[in-house]
């Protein structure tokens, strides 16, 4: 038997379960108040602050370090990497500490599960499925511009698990699908599967506008707002990354508020959360054709696909290209948990990793 520990940082939380096999002992999110946060100059710092949280988390619910086989991190912002699970390793903690691709809460996971994985005897540590996963084929990365070229970047640990699901579920190996999976969460990001590679995919910075996310957007408007403004990158960010979507149109970014007004006959409500919809379907369409249409499925997962109108819409209208399958939720802990107890059993291989330094 396997007994895993599954470490999930977030900007004010950090997840954590302890799975024996594919089982909870128990799952809990550690949150984080902002004068907590604000102490530490660098996110890095927060390492021995959320280490010592999740052994104190452990112990409240029973469970000993010393009885776990395996540890496995959400990958934090790396240089672009292959799918699957990879071994954590010095080069990794040192990539994540000195040279990530971007700040972030999650470059601490793999630190921590490396810390314990040695208090224990290098017991394995692993990611499985990071955000900076980029498998795109050269076709799928060519823009008009030959110095930018399209990166795989998005909610690829929810998106792979729900692609392996249904093909468990069909009774079919993962390399015999093809199918577009659409995350809808706070961040929308779309992504093709076919023969086993995530071959193409649409990063929430092209794609639909979200709950706080602007999306894709005219260019030209956007460089006339960043240059008649004076606005610098920084602002620029803020106000695309977590002013945009439905958060820019009505100060909120819960879609079940936005619905609710528009079952309540707020016409504007109806316009945008429509267009919310349209968008996630137009680019479904999109992945499909870099296959020509030849999907199996089309798969909804993430918070939103908890709205049934949203997702029925959705359907509606891409239901022309391949059936409609909605696996509601984001499954996070228990994705990485199976993912790293494939490993443990041999049914699949953790990769290495070597940095990368700038």
């Amino acid at each position: 038997m396997e007994t895993i520990l599954v470490i999930n940082p977030g900007s004010t939380s950090t997840k954590i379960a302890v799975y024996q096999d594919e089982n909870p002992l128990f799952v809990e999110s550690i949150e984080h108040s902002q004068d907590e946060i604000k102490k530490y100059e660098n996110i890095i710092d927060q390492y021995e602050m959320r280490k010592d949280l999740i052994l104190e988390t452990m112990e409240k619910h029973g469970a000993k370090k010393e009885d776990l086989t395996a540890i496995v991190s959400r990958g934090g912002l790396l240089p672009p990497i292959e799918a699957g699970a990879y071994a954590i390793n010095d080069d990794m903690v040192w990539q994540l500490t000195y040279a990530p691709q971007n700040e972030h809460a999650s470059n601490l996971g793999a630190v921590i599960a490396r810390s314990i994985s040695k208090e224990l005897n290098n017991i394995p540590a692993y990611i499985y499925d990071a955000v900076t996963v980029d498998e795109l084929e050269p076709l799928a990365k060519v823009t008009g511009l030959p110095e930018m070229q399209r990166k795989g970047m998005g909610h690829n640990l929810n998106m792979r698990a729900a692609a392996m699901k249904y093909a468990k579920e069909t009774g079919r190996p993962y390399n015999d699908i093809s199918v577009v999976v659409a995350h809808l969460g706070g961040g929308i990001t779309l992504s093709l599967h076919h023969k086993g590679r995530i071959v193409d995919m649409i990063s929430d910075d092209e794609g639909p506008f979200s709950p706080e996310r602007a999306g894709g957007l005219p260019v030209f408007q956007v460089i006339d707002m960043a240059t008649s403004e004076g606005m610098d990158k920084k602002k620029m960010m803020k106000k695309v990354k977590s002013q945009g979507g439905l958060m820019g149109y009505f100060g909120v970014t819960d879609t079940r508020i936005v619905q609710q007004k528009m079952l309540d006959g707020d016409e504007k409500a109806k316009l945008i959360y429509d267009a919310m919809i349209l968008n996630v379907a137009r680019n479904i369409a999109k992945l499909a054709v870099y296959v020509d249409g030849k999907v199996d499925n089309i798969i909804l997962t993430g918070g939103i696909a908890y709205s049934e109108y949203f997702t029925k819409e959705v359907a509606k209208r891409v239901e022309f290209i391949a059936p409609v399958i909605v696996y509601a939720g984001e499954n996070e802990m228990e994705s990485l948990a199976l993912g790293a107890l494939r490993v443990q059993r041999g049914e699949e291989k953790a990769k290495t990793f070597v940095k990368v330094e700038k």
